[in-house]
C-alpha cells in the first residue's frame, strides 16, 4: 500500500471519528499523522518492511504506528472496519462537499437519514436540507453544486497520485524477464493534472509465449483488485485503489509509433494522420507505412491487415515525426494547440527544466502554518542547489493559519537576518503572503510593505463572490505598487474545489499592464495556474514563478510537478521568474512601476 492510500485511509477514519462524536485530541492526532505521511518521500511500506521505527516520525505515535504497520503488511485497517458498523463509510464522501465538515454530515445523518450523495442530493431538492439549523438557501446551493461537481470528476485521479499507485507497478513490471522497455503513456504523459486510468506500453521481444508470460505476470500484481480482462498481448486490471490499467505488449518495430498513438492526444494524432496522408503514408499504432490510397484509409480492414505496405518507421517516436517532415514533439505539448505549426516553422519553445531553476519564492514556516523552521527550509533548500528562496509565511487575516501581525513581521525579520549569518551559499528573502481582502485592499500596511524584499498576494476568503467583484478585487490588489507575484490565482484545489469566479484574461491582462508575475503553485492538489491560463500569460509576455507553496522540507518536491504543469503552458526559462540569478531576480523585483 502506497503513501497515498495510507494516508487516504487514515483521512477517512479521521473523518469518521468526528461523525461519530470521538474525543477531538484523537481525531486531531490522525489528522496530524496524515499530514506527514503526505510529506514523506520515502514508501512507508518500505520503512515497514526494513524494521524502521515509525515512531520516530512527526506525528505518528505507536497506536498510529501499528495502524500503518496494519495497513502495509494486510491493505486493510480493523479499526476503520470497527467504526463502519456503527457510522456509514459513504459518510466520509460528505465531508468532501464544499459547505459540509463532519459536524454537518453528522447532523445530515442523524437528522434526516442521509448517508450518501444521491440521499444528499434528494434532500435538497425537496427543500429539507434547508430547514435544519446551521445550513440555510445559500448553503444548500452550494452544497448542491458541489455534489454536481464531484459527479463530474468522478473516476479521476490526481497524477500525483496516480504516480505513486503506478510506480510499484512499474518496478514490478521491469524486473521482469523479456521485458526490453517500459512506459506510461496516455494523458499521464502529457502531464495532465488528472488521469482516469493508465496505458502501459511494453516492449517484448520474445513470441507468443514470453508475451503471455508477461501478461500473467502483470495480472498477479500483489496490488491488483480483480482482473478485468486478459489476452495474449493485452489486459487490463483495477487496482485497490480503484485505479484502472491497462497493458499493451508489443514488439520493438512497432513500440515507437504504439507510443505515439497511445500518448495522444486524440486531435494531434488526427492532425498527425492527416500530414501523413497528404505524403502517401499511413500512421498507426503499428508504425508508419507507404501504401496505395485505399490502403491509408483502411487502416486493419485495408488488405494485407495494419501492417500492409512499404514499412518506413515505428521503432521509435522520432521516425513517426520524421516520416511528416517534423522535429520530434515533447509529450506535454501535444494537445493541437499550435504545437505542429511551431514544429513545421522551428519555433517550438524551449520549455523550462529543473536545471534552470534557481530558487523557489513560496514557502511557510513555523511562524505561520509550516511545520519546520526558517533555518530548516533554508538548510533544505541549500542542499538542492538553490541560489535563493524566500520565506512567504501567512498575513494577519489568515487566522486559521497563525497569519504574522505587523509586530510580529517585523520580529521574523530578525530571525531572517539570523539565518542569513548560519546558512553559507544561499539567500533567503524577506516575503509575505498577504491576503487580498474583500474591497481589494491588502492585509498589512504600507510601511511594512515596503521593507519585504518580495510580496505575494493572495485571496483566502470570500471566494463565493460573483465574477466582476472577485475579478475588480484581484486587480485592485496587483495594482498595488508593493505587489511582485499574484500567488494560486484562481484558488482551485482539484478534486475538491472548483476555481473561484474571476475574470482570468481580465486579470492576466491587469498583471501585465502592472509588471506582475503570475504564480504557478506545484502544489499536487492546486496546479494553479492550469496550462490554458499558462498559454495566455505567456501570450502576454508575463513572467511565471513556479512556486511549490511548501509547508515543509519533503514538499520542496513538488517543483517537478510544477515543471511540468508549466511546460503544458509553453513557459520558457526566460519567461521563469525563478529561473533568473539571485542578481537579476534583485534587479528585478527594485523595479520601477505603478509609482514605486
Amino acid at each position: 500500500m502506497e503513501n497515498v492510500e495510507i494516508a487516504r485511509v487514515l483521512s477517512e477514519l479521521a473523518d469518521l471519528l468526528e461523525i461519530r462524536g470521538a474525543n477531538p485530541f484523537r481525531v486531531r492526532a490522525y489528522r496530524n499523522a496524515v499530514r506527514t505521511v503526505r510529506g514523506l518521500t520515502r514508501s512507508l511500506s518500505t520503512m515497514v518492511q526494513e524494521g524502521e521505527d515509525l515512531t520516530d516520525l512527526p506525528g505518528i505515535g505507536k497506536d498510529m504506528a501499528g495502524h500503518i504497520q496494519e495497513l502495509s503488511t494486510t491493505g486493510s485497517l480493523e479499526l476503520l472496519e470497527e467504526v463502519c458498523r456503527e457510522v456509514p463509510r459513504s459518510l466520509a464522501t460528505l465531508v468532501k462537499l464544499e459547505g459540509v465538515g463532519p459536524k454537518k454530515a453528522s447532523k445530515l445523518w442523524k437528522e434526516l437519514d442521509v448517508t450518501n450523495l444521491d440521499d444528499l442530493e434528494a434532500a435538497l431538492q425537496a427543500g429539507r436540507v434547508q430547514e435544519l439549523e446551521g445550513f440555510g438557501a445559500k448553503s444548500a446551493a452550494k452544497i448542491l453544486r458541489s455534489i454536481r461537481e464531484v459527479r463530474q470528476r468522478q473516476g479521476r485521479f490526481l497524477r500525483y497520485e496516480a504516480e505513486q499507485y503506478l510506480r510499484p507497478l512499474l518496478e514490478y513490471l521491469r524486473s521482469t524477464s523479456g521485458v526490453e522497455r517500459i512506459e506510461v503513456a496516455g494523458s499521464y504523459r502529457r502531464g495532465k493534472e488528472t488521469v482516469g486510468d493508465a496505458d502501459l506500453l511494453a516492449q517484448v521481444d520474445g513470441g507468443e509465449e514470453e508475451q503471455a508470460a508477461v501478461i500473467r505476470h502483470f495480472t498477479s500484481f500483489p496490488g491488483v483488485d480483480r482482473v478485468v480482462m486478459s489476452g495474449g498481448t493485452r489486459a487490463s486490471i483495477m487496482l485497490g485503489s480503484g485505479f484502472g490499467v491497462d497493458l499493451r505488449v508489443l514488439p520493438a518495430r512497432s513500440y515507437g509509433a504504439a507510443l505515439h498513438y497511445f500518448t495522444g492526444s486524440k486531435e494531434h494524432n488526427v492532425e498527425i494522420r492527416k500530414l501523413a496522408l497528404r505524403k502517401g503514408l499511413r500512421v498507426s499504432e503499428y508504425g508508419v507505412f507507404r501504401v496505395s490510397e485505399e490502403g491509408r484509409e483502411g487502416g486493419e480492414a485495408a488488405e494485407g491487415g495494419p501492417e500492409a505496405g512499404e514499412r518506413l518507421g515505428g521503432e521509435a517516436e522520432e521516425e513517426v515525426f520524421a516520416a511528416v517532415d517534423l522535429p520530434w514533439i515533447p509529450p506535454v505539448l501535444r494537445e493541437a494547440r499550435g504545437e505542429i505549426e511551431a514544429a513545421r516553422e522551428g519555433t517550438l519553445p524551449r520549455l523550462v527544466t529543473r536545471e534552470d531553476i534557481r530558487g523557489d519564492l513560496h514557502m511557510h514556516s513555523t511562524w505561520s502554518d509550516g511545520k519546520n523552521s526558517i533555518l530548516e527550509m533554508a538548510e533544505a533548500c541549500r542542499d538542492l542547489g538553490y541560489e535563493y528562496m524566500a520565506i512567504t509565511d501567512h498575513s494577519e487575516a489568515v487566522r486559521v493559519a497563525n497569519g504574522l501581525t505587523p509586530e510580529r513581521v517585523r520580529a521574523q525579520w530578525k530571525e531572517i537576518e539570523e539565518v542569513r549569518e548560519a546558512v553559507a551559499g544561499i539567500h533567503v528573502l524577506r516575503g509575505l503572503e498577504v491576503d487580498i481582502l474583500r474591497d481589494g485592499t491588502l492585509d498589512l500596511p504600507d510601511e511594512v510593505l515596503e521593507g519585504l524584499d518580495i510580496v505575494l498576494v493572495a485571496v483566502h476568503s470570500s471566494m463565493g463572490l460573483e465574477q466582476a467583484e472577485m475579478t475588480r478585487r484581484v486587480i485592485r490588489a496587483i495594482r498595488h505598487p508593493a505587489v511582485d507575484v499574484l500567488v494560486h490565482p484562481t484558488g482551485r484545489l482539484l478534486n475538491r474545489r472548483e476555481p473561484y469566479a474571476i475574470d482570468m484574461d481580465a486579470v492576466l491582462e491587469s498583471a501585465a499592464e502592472a509588471g506582475v508575475a503570475v504564480e504557478m503553485n506545484a502544489n499536487p492538489h492546486r496546479l494553479d495556474l492550469n496550462d490554458v491560463h499558462l498559454l495566455r500569460a505567456r501570450e502576454l509576455g508575463l513572467r511565471v514563478s513556479i512556486a511549490t507553496d511548501s509547508h515543509r522540507p519533503a514538499h520542496l518536491d513538488f517543483m517537478e510537478g510544477g515543471l511540468l504543469q508549466a511546460q503544458r503552458g509553453w513557459v520558457e526559462k526566460e519567461r521563469t521568474l525563478n529561473a533568473l540569478s539571485l542578481e537579476s531576480l534583485q534587479e528585478w523585483l527594485a523595479r520601477p512601476r505603478n509609482g514605486r
